[in-house]
């Protein structure tokens, strides 16, 4: 029998069902393997999903992606949601300082339809956080970035507040601009980020066109775009899907397969995509499958917090914004994806959280709601209904220097076995563009291996 005999595919197995996993199986049956999809938690989606709380359905964080998060968009239009969490025409990000000595100040970061570097020209020129020279010296830093090459080893070792300081940015310009993005992006603030990540999501979202950096977000809960749409696409492609099902072990057998224990069922596999966080990939992985295992357990996590509140009556009349002088990062308004028919919901996003992950809830309570009161004064006369705390510890792998060497490929010396997860060497940082494209790379390295005819789904990497 051949690799190529239809009446009898190949089988591949992939565990874990998060964007990475989800991708692998849709890229693997797409070819036409067999695929079993194996899940310990109850539902699909990783880390980016929903839940009920009384009669609103929440989500467990905010999660947003930019125009230039070409694999996710993929994903969006393989499940059939893109609709569902459309983009901005144009980049608009309301951002508003109440530390400001003459009184709150808003500013906004904004393109314009002209080419790289012009388009963030007009808005950068009247931003009122910053001065003139700070400014100045924000265009000549970008120059500076446009002209490097995130994947260069030298770069993952230093951090960016260190390369930031180097171009004349100001402690100001770091907190009014570049960790106002890259907090959100890269879940750490600037003197705890790899520069190589720093210059990937900075070159790639804000320097490589003019709508790279244009926001999406989705208008309904992340649930019914990562695990009801995943489950009907994965379904479709022929994929037999196993929820709340652990698995235990991975052998290889003597014909040179592999035998993959979940539960109290044994599956064979011609190709294994473990698609898990790092700690439980290396309790997985057998003998022998990296040059070095533990090296994944010196990669970090990085948490994030969200804070929930939900008032009497609408505070917030703009769909997000960032926040300046405050401990407060980004707030969105949720309340129409949340199924929320009287009063507003909003969803306070906190990344690099490390200081307040274990905060009790009515602590929060007693810092945030008067940090929104500063903020939106219309919350001054609103009542609370509700106030609650989703907490992520490992939110997210911890974007440090040096965090690039520890990072493996998709393919492992084990033939056969493949990694996915957002963690892995995707040259991205924890983000869902970064998990979809380690999805990409677990495929495709297991259909190479296979003999499987195939394309990259993105042009520009085709």
């Amino acid at each position: 029998m051949t690799d190529e005999d239809t009446t009898s595919p190949r089988h591949a197995v992939v565990v874990g069902g998060g964007l990475a996993g989800v991708t692998a199986a849709l890229r693997l049956a797409d070819a036409g393997l067999r695929v079993t999809l194996l899940e310990n938690r109850p539902r699909l989606g990783g880390l980016a999903f929903s839940f009920r709380r009384g009669e609103l359905t929440v989500d467990n964080g905010q999660h947003v992606y930019l125009r230039c998060c070409t694999a996710y968009r993929w994903f969006l239009d393989r499940v059939d949601g893109a609709r569902l969490a459309p983009l901005q025409h144009r980049l608009d990000v309301p951002v508003l300082d109440i530390a400001h000595p003459g009184g709150p100040r808003l500013g906004r970061l904004r393109r314009t339809a002209l080419p790289v570097p012009l388009h963030l020209a007009a808005s950068l020129a009247t931003y009122p956080h910053l001065s003139l020279a700070e400014r100045a010296a924000v265009g000549r830093a970008a120059f500076a970035l446009k002209g490097l090459d995130p994947a260069d080893p030298a770069l993952d070792g230093i951090d960016f507040a260190t390369w930031l300081g180097r171009h004349g940015q100001s402690g100001r310009t770091i907190e009014a601009l570049w960790d106002l993005v890259g907090v959100a992006t890269l879940n750490a603030l600037a003197p705890n980020a790899s520069m190589g990540l720093a210059a990937m999501v900075f070159k790639t979202g804000l320097l490589s066109e003019p709508g790279a950096a244009d926001i999406g977000w989705a208008h309904v809960p992340l649930g019914e775009l990562h695990d009801t749409l995943a489950r009907k696409a994965l379904d479709s492609a022929g994929v037999r899907t196993e929820l709340r099902t652990r698995v235990s072990a991975l052998t290889r057998t003597a014909d040179g397969r592999w035998n993959v224990t979940a539960g109290a069922e044994r599956l064979d596999a011609d190709a294994v995509v473990l698609a898990v966080p790092q700690r439980e990939t290396h309790a997985l992985l057998p003998e022998g499958a990296l040059d070095n295992p533990d090296r994944l357990l010196d990669i970090g996590t990085a948490p994030i917090l969200n804070i929930h509140v939900i008032y009497d009556r609408t505070v917030l009349r703009r769909p997000f914004f960032a926040a300046l002088g405050t401990p407060v990062q980004w707030v969105f308004d949720r309340t129409h994806a949340s199924g929320l028919r009287d009063g507003q919901y909003l969803a306070l996003s906190q990344s690099a959280a490390e200081d307040e992950i274990d905060t009790p809830v009515s602590a929060l309570r007693e810092r945030y709601l008067p940090e929104l009161e500063r903020l939106l004064p219309a919350t001054r006369g609103a009542e609370v209904r509700d106030f609650f705390v989703t907490r992520e510890r490992t939110a997210t792998f911890a974007p440090t220097p040096g965090v690039g060497r520890l990072r493996p490929a998709a393919r492992t010396r084990a033939p056969g076995l493949y990694l996915a997860g957002s963690w892995t060497a995707t040259g991205w940082p924890a983000t869902m563009e970064g998990a979809v494209r380690s999805g990409f790379s677990a495929a495709a390295a297991a259909l190479t291996t296979l003999g499987r005819p195939h394309e990259h789904p993105l042009k520009e990497a085709a």
